[in-house]
């Protein structure tokens, strides 16, 4: 492969987390969790981004946040990766691209919260990628209506996966995507930034 990335075996369906990780927190590692139930990923990537380009400021060191997550991980089917930095991409679209070229045979779900969706279409090359890859979105606390009634949600209404079969989406056709309600944790990177910590996983238990 030309960047390193996690062990994986072709044909696997890998689901896909990006984000700054600016601090990595407990959210993070339960909607993981719950996104590997329900979506039937074989594992899941967590893409710490060198900078969020919807965000104004610059995050802490892409290290600090690396070993931080490296810290607060222990599942066997999460893996952390800096694929981003490496392969000097900034947008999703493009590192979807280049994580295609650099794992063939791959399939690969890109993950988000409700809130993301919301926003969706400020997103560069949006539609291409939901071109690209399948997406499934996870509920999270107060985004649930404006997700639903977002833009991208209305112009692809008619892709959409019920609920129910969430496990298919991994080799669903593109364009598709489905929307998960699950219980969800209201912890954020920016509060806990502005409390000086890192959010301990027993906080909200261990979700099997």
């Amino acid at each position: 492969m030309k960047h390193a990335l996690p062990h994986v075996r072709r044909g696997q369906v890998i689901g896909l987390l990006g984000g700054s990780f600016d601090p990595p927190h407990a959210g993070h590692v339960h909607i993981s969790r719950e996104a590997l139930k329900r979506f039937g990923l074989d594992g899941l990537w967590w893409l710490v981004s060198p900078g969020n380009p919807l965000k104004p400021h610059g995050p802490a060191p892409l290290t600090a946040r690396l070993e931080a997550a490296r810290a607060l991980v222990d599942h066997p089917r999460i893996a952390i990766t800096d694929f981003e930095a490496r392969a000097g991409t900034r947008h999703t679209a493009q590192t979807l691209q280049e994580l295609r070229q650099a794992a063939p045979g791959m399939r690969f779900v890109w993950l988000m919260g409700a809130d993301n969706l919301a926003q969706f279409h400020l997103w560069q090359d949006w539609r291409r990628i939901l071109e690209t890859v399948p997406v499934g979105v996870l509920a999270r606390p107060g985004q649930r209506i404006s997700a639903r009634m977002s833009p991208a949600a209305r112009i692809y209404r008619a892709r959409q996966m019920p609920a129910h079969a969430s496990h298919l989406l991994g080799r669903a056709t593109v364009p598709a995507w489905c929307f998960v309600n699950v219980p969800m944790v209201d912890i954020s990177s920016s509060a806990l930034r502005a409390q000086g910590r890192v959010a301990d996983p027993r906080e909200i238990g261990d979700p099997k």
